[in-house]
């Protein structure tokens, strides 16, 4: 944990430090493909592994489940927070 943690801090120190430099313009581009590499070596890591590739029907089944209710209780959420404190009433106009 407390790598993590270095790491996060020693990227803002030197984000900070070359904030003006023309290098900051190709972060973003740079960020991109790492996620990107970092994606495919997940799916090669899963793809491996024998337990995980058959039982991937259920798996898929759970996770389709869980985000599904996941977004559902988030807008249940959002109604409710935008009821509460920005709709108008009637009253109010």
């Amino acid at each position: 944990m407390i790598q993590i943690l270095l790491s996060i801090i020693s990227g803002v120190a030197v984000g900070y430090a070359v904030r003006r430099s023309a290098f900051t313009k190709y972060v973003s581009r740079v960020i991109q493909i790492i996620i990107l590499l970092l994606l495919f070596f997940l799916g090669v890591s899963v793809g491996s592994n024998k337990e995980v590739v058959n039982n991937f029907g259920t798996i898929g089944l759970d996770a389709f489940v869980i985000a599904a209710l996941a977004t559902l209780g988030s807008l249940i959420g959002a109604r409710m927070v935008y009821k509460l404190f920005f709709e108008r009433k009637k009253n109010d106009v």
